[in-house]
């Protein structure tokens, strides 16, 4: 006796789930942001032409450059008709009249209105600013006409900062941004460990449950890369792990999918009211023409999927 029902209603769950996930992960990657590496600028307009219209684009900051040479990144950012969005790592900034140089022109010129506050790992402070708090304490930013503050969040930790240090420092930072009357929103480091980033996740939803999050994802790249920029950004914690797993850490990178992580963080938020993650936030580690045309694929999977009950 055959059953020519029950493979038809199989089929039909089975593409209503694929097409559920598909478009659980093309929100989180439609309300995501990406970030831009200097020497990259000349691939903004190409980008844009791939990213939800005005999506947020974060211009990194690296120690050989002075806050002033993202403003290149801001203006090209700006030109394509995206959202600028400077990285400011305090202990980099020399001065604090270089600071207000620098948001004056961001704001004015090229229509900042958010900023990504860091701390900045240098083993000493170039200027007035240790740390991030200092800086937001000064009020510079408020007054130069920034609107919305990101902090950074740590779903493994950070590798010179314990935990409990590093939990105050970040309530310390979301108090005195909401004292300031300004936004505030936290986007993660990456992880190799989708479990990591949600309970991260879950744990800030509970003591901090009107900020919302950015969850940081590796962006597809080269795993030789990969290894190297997660060792450089303080996430060797998940790579030990599997290396005690006894799993060969170039294999699992390599085998990484941003999909997969992306695919965990909405299983996280539809299984909780009150998720408080609101996009994914790539990593581009040199790739960004190539995070940024990853994005428009996934993105426009979710609307080529045939209805389940197209099929037969």
């Amino acid at each position: 006796m055959s059953f020519p029902e029950s493979g038809t209603e199989d089929r039909r769950a089975r593409l209503e789930t694929a097409r559920a996930a598909s478009a659980r992960i093309a929100e989180l990657a439609s309300n995501g942001s990406i970030e831009l590496a200097l020497r990259d600028r000349d691939r903004v307009a190409e980008a844009a032409a791939l990213l939800p219209a005005g999506a947020r684009v974060y211009v990194t900051a690296l120690p050989k450059h002075s806050i002033t040479a993202t403003l290149e990144g801001l203006r090209a950012i700006r030109a394509a008709g995206l959202d600028p969005v400077p990285h400011v790592a305090a202990r980099r900034i020399a001065s604090r009249a270089e600071l207000a140089g620098f948001l004056a022109q961001a704001v004015q010129e090229h229509g900042v209105r958010r900023v990504l506050l860091i701390g900045g790992d240098e083993p000493q402070p170039r200027g007035p600013y240790p740390d991030a708090l200092t800086l937001l304490r000064d009020g510079l930013l408020v007054e130069a006409g920034i609107r919305e503050v990101g902090i950074a969040g740590y779903p493994e930790g950070h590798p010179r900062i314990p935990p409990a240090v590093l939990n105050a420092a970040r309530n310390e930072k979301l108090a005195e941004i909401a004292a300031q009357g300004l936004g505030a929103y936290v986007v993660t480091q990456f992880s190799f460990v989708p479990a990591r980033v949600v309970e991260y996740c879950a744990a800030l939803a509970r003591t901090a449950p009107a900020v919302s999050v950015y969850v940081g994802i590796a962006g597809p790249t080269d795993p030789a890369a990969l290894l190297r920029y997660a060792q450089r950004c303080g996430v060797s914690a998940s790579l030990r792990a599997l290396r005690n797993l006894g799993v060969g850490v170039v294999r699992i990178v390599s085998h990484t999918d941003p999909r997969e992580q992306l695919l965990a963080v909405a299983h996280y938020c539809e299984g909780h009211d009150a998720c408080n993650v609101v996009g994914a936030h790539f990593f581009s580690f040199g790739g960004f023409l190539q995070t940024a045309r990853w994005m428009n694929t996934t993105i426009a999977e979710a609307t080529t999927l045939p209805s389940a009950h197209s099929t037969a």
